[in-house]
Parts: structure tokens; C-alpha cells; sequence
């Protein structure tokens, strides 16, 4: 079972669905548990791969690659969702590409000590996602000048709020149906292990 709730397969969809599926599709071709649980309601498949795309894999974006995915893998950490963390931490790793330097961020954000393998914008950015998961309703703008003294500039930091928002999302929409990765090929760069 990948959910706790019904989800349609690609034979079982209608038309709309269908178009929806399409839009939804990865680039190994299939369509991720994440996106197929909204398959009952094909308009929120859509906004969600629209949200997803525009977050996190937007060529205006100048944070890095590594470090969104690592923002990703935090949020997911702290959330405690298995099914974001283990598709974006594997991105995060690919991408990192040095297993040492992987391992002691990993341990550091499983340990909720970032500063242990992160220090600069790096470790703000992870201060930044922490307090925005775990006590949205006690950020104040200190919050966002910390970064700004980190050498952050307005974008950089409209893009880490909403990779966090956006996996604070996600990470309910997973928990609260149940969702898991059976089925799924997990990462992005999954097949591109070189």
C-alpha cells in the first residue's frame, strides 16, 4: 500500500486526470506517490507540480542546487517525513558529491546540530528553516537580517522561505495520507549514481 487513500492509475485515469498525470510525470517517465495521491483531485496535482517546479527547480533560483536539496532534507528532518527526506536527501548527496562531506551534514541535520558540518549563509539558512518549521509564529524580521549578514541578498531568501514553506507543506500532505515511496524511483538523479 503506497497511501491510505485511494490513488488512480495511469489505465483507471479519465482525460483530465490524465492531463494531469502528464504535467506530473518525472524524467524516468513515471508519475511520483506524491503527486498520484492528489489523482482524486486532478486541479491540486496540478497546483502542486506547479508549486514544486516553481520552488525548487526554477532556473531563476541562484541558491544551489545542493544546498536547496540540503534546505529540503532539513525540513523533512525535522517534520519527520521519511518520503521527502529520503528523495531529497539522495538529491542532496548526488549533488554535494564528496561522501565525506555528505555524511557529516547528514549526521549534523539528524543530530539538529547544522553547525557541526555548515557554518556561513549555510548554517542561517538552516537556523532560518529550523525556526520557521518548528515556531513559525515567533519569526521576526532579526530573523531574515541574520541571512542578510551572511551575505544573502531579498531573492536568495524569497527562495529558501519557500522551499521551506513548500516542504513544511509537502511534509504534511505525505504524513497526514500516508504516503510512501513503493512504487516510486527514488531521486532525481536515481540511474545517475556516477
Amino acid at each position: 500500500m503506497s497511501a491510505w487513500i485511494k490513488m488512480i492509475s495511469d489505465e483507471e485515469a479519465d482525460a483530465d486526470l490524465m492531463d494531469a498525470l502528464s504535467l506530473a510525470r518525472t524524467p524516468h517517465g513515471t508519475v511520483d506517490n506524491v503527486m498520484r495521491v492528489h489523482s482524486l483531485r486532478p486541479n491540486t496535482m496540478r497546483g502542486h507540480v506547479i508549486l514544486y517546479r516553481a520552488a525548487l527547480h526554477d532556473d531563476a533560483n541562484t541558491l544551489p542546487m545542493w544546498l536547496q536539496e540540503t534546505l529540503s532534507s532539513y525540513v523533512s528532518i525535522l517534520n519527520d517525513c521519511p518520503y521527502s527526506l529520503a528523495n531529497h536527501w539522495k538529491n542532496a548527496r548526488h549533488l554535494i558529491g564528496d561522501a565525506a562531506k555528505a555524511d557529516a551534514i547528514e549526521a549534523a541535520m539528524a543530530a539538529r546540530a547544522p553547525e557541526r558540518a555548515l557554518g556561513g549563509a549555510e548554517l542561517a539558512l538552516m537556523r532560518y528553516a529550523e525556526k520557521l518549521t518548528l515556531r513559525p509564529g515567533r519569526m521576526e524580521k532579526a530573523d531574515v537580517d541574520a541571512l542578510k549578514d551572511e551575505g544573502l541578498d531579498d531573492g536568495q531568501i524569497l527562495e529558501a522561505n519557500q522551499i521551506i514553506g513548500y516542504f513544511n507543506y509537502v511534509n504534511r500532505l505525505l504524513n497526514g495520507l500516508g504516503v510512501t515511496t513503493d512504487g516510486d524511483v527514488v531521486g532525481y538523479y536515481a540511474g545517475d549514481e556516477g
